[in-house]
């Protein structure tokens, strides 16, 4: 009999936890927030983390990723997340006919940066152990694992979430979603629309930020 599968729900990971950079057990405990405000304090720290993801143009928890890019023929695929925590397999077939048949063995590729250190930079497929391997599009398949796991979380990271959370936990306590509060200007009080995210939160992401062209 074939297990069934696990149902999948937003916000939360692989194995059951919440998606979150930080553990919900020390957003509490740094706020003194209480289980009456568990499912505010859940939300909170699932959409900061979203955010961040956004923000940062990457996903930065454990996850399984499968890709199909492109392969010029130089020796290198430039994977879309990291940092790589393992290769999982490579299919190659330049008709995109991916199966048992197109699995590369582990001698033919390896992995830039190498190393069991989790390094914060892109990494590159290296198929130059094999020169047979031509150009081609999306002629490639390749599972791996992308991310850190809760433990491995940066400090800065891990900092940058719970002052999000923690600003929008104040934002959802006070009932003023979208508006930073009353402010002065040509002579009258009023209020205005408040950016996304504090910029001191912001500065902590900086090193984490996928540059887009």
């Amino acid at each position: 009999m074939v297990p069934a599968k696990k149902p999948f729900y937003p916000g939360y990971m692989e194995n059951g936890t919440i998606y979150t950079l930080i553990p919900l057990a020390d957003f509490k405990a740094v706020l003194g927030i209480d289980d009456r405000e568990d499912a505010l304090s859940r939300y909170c720290l699932i959409t900061a983390t979203f955010t961040i993801e956004q923000y940062c143009h990457r996903r930065l928890l454990v996850q399984s990723v499968t890709e199909y890019p492109d392969y010029t023929g130089d020796g290198l695929v430039l994977l879309g997340e990291y940092p790589v925590r393992e290769l999982e397999y490579v299919h190659y077939s330049r008709e995109r006919r991916f199966c048992p048949e197109s699995l590369l063995p582990p001698e033919r590729y390896g992995l830039i940066p190498e190393g069991e250190g989790l390094e914060d930079r892109p990494y590159h497929l290296d198929l130059k152990a094999d020169p047979r391997l031509l150009a081609g599009e999306r002629c490639v398949k390749v599972k791996y694992r992308a991310g850190y796991g809760p433990e491995e979380v940066p400090p800065d990271l891990a900092s940058a979430c719970l002052e999000l959370a923690a600003w929008n936990m104040t934002r959802y306590r006070g009932r003023r979603i979208g508006i930073t509060g009353n402010v002065r200007g040509n002579g009258k009080d009023g209020e205005h629309l408040e950016t996304s995210m504090p910029e001191n939160v912001r500065q902590l992401l900086e090193p984490y930020r996928r540059r887009v062209i």
